[in-house]
């Protein structure tokens, strides 16, 4: 009797044990597991608020991006009643890793941009911030990606993709990564590394000096900054935007 008893105690044991790690491997949308807060993982969106960020060079005001039912933060491309623009973040970072779901409308474009310098001076995010790519490849027009540096994962502009790449099509989510130390730039899309850059360095300053950027002189000098969402025409959304400061 005590030996079944204690057998008993045992599987009611191991069920619970599996019962935990299964939550924990399978926590919700935009919340963190019990390793990523040992880690020190960061929300940078609640599913339910944008608190945490603004409108680029104009604050907190109603805009096109807005928080779906299912938790989503939603760009909409179609609306002309609010103000439009580059979602950004309220605080600033310099060694960090960022990691985010996203998914793209048909022949989207859109991206993630790093280091951004809020000011007057810079109409946009993206005349200070590189990008991180976000790109519908199989819906965009195929002369758009006869620059190799447009692809989905890329940094935009600078440097085709590292390792070859499947982003998945229009209305199926992503999974991305960005990484930041010392001025050192790192991009994973879908868990394959797609980019790999010094921004600290002469081949990056000779880079910026013979692209479409040279005429932005505050464009890639700096390695702290704002995280910006583009708005760019055609519907993204994002999930699960988290980071970690190094």
């Amino acid at each position: 009797m005590k030996s079944t008893l204690s057998k008993a105690v045992t599987l009611l044991s191991l069920i619970a044990i599996i019962a935990c790690q299964e939550n924990k491997e399978e926590a919700g949308p935009n919340t963190l597991s019990e390793i990523e807060m040992e880690e020190g993982w960061t929300l940078l969106f609640d599913g339910k608020t944008t608190d945490g960020w603004h409108l680029y060079n104009a604050g907190d005001v109603p805009s096109a991006w807005i928080v779906t039912e299912n938790g989503e933060l939603y760009c909409k491309p179609d609306t002309f009643e609010v103000v439009h623009g580059d979602l950004l973040t309220d605080k600033s970072y310099s060694n960090f890793e960022m990691k985010f779901n996203w998914k793209i409308s048909e022949a989207g474009n859109s991206g993630v941009f790093i280091n951004v310098q809020e000011d007057e001076a810079y109409p946009t995010a993206w005349t200070t911030g590189p990008e991180y790519q976000l790109l519908d490849n199989l819906g965009i027009h195929a002369e758009y990606l006869h620059d190799s540096t447009h692809w989905a994962g890329c940094l935009y502009g600078f440097q085709k993709n590292l390792n070859t790449v499947i982003a998945k099509p229009a209305g199926e989510w992503n999974e991305s990564m960005i990484k930041q130390e010392n001025g050192r730039v790192q991009f994973w899309l879908n868990g394959v590394k797609t980019a790999d850059q010094d921004l600290t360095g002469k081949e990056w300053k000779e880079k910026v000096a013979n692209s479409n950027f040279k005429t932005f002189e505050a464009f890639g000098a700096a390695t702290s900054g704002h995280i910006a969402l583009q708005d760019w025409a055609k519907g993204v959304s994002f999930q699960n935007l988290k980071i970690r400061e190094l």
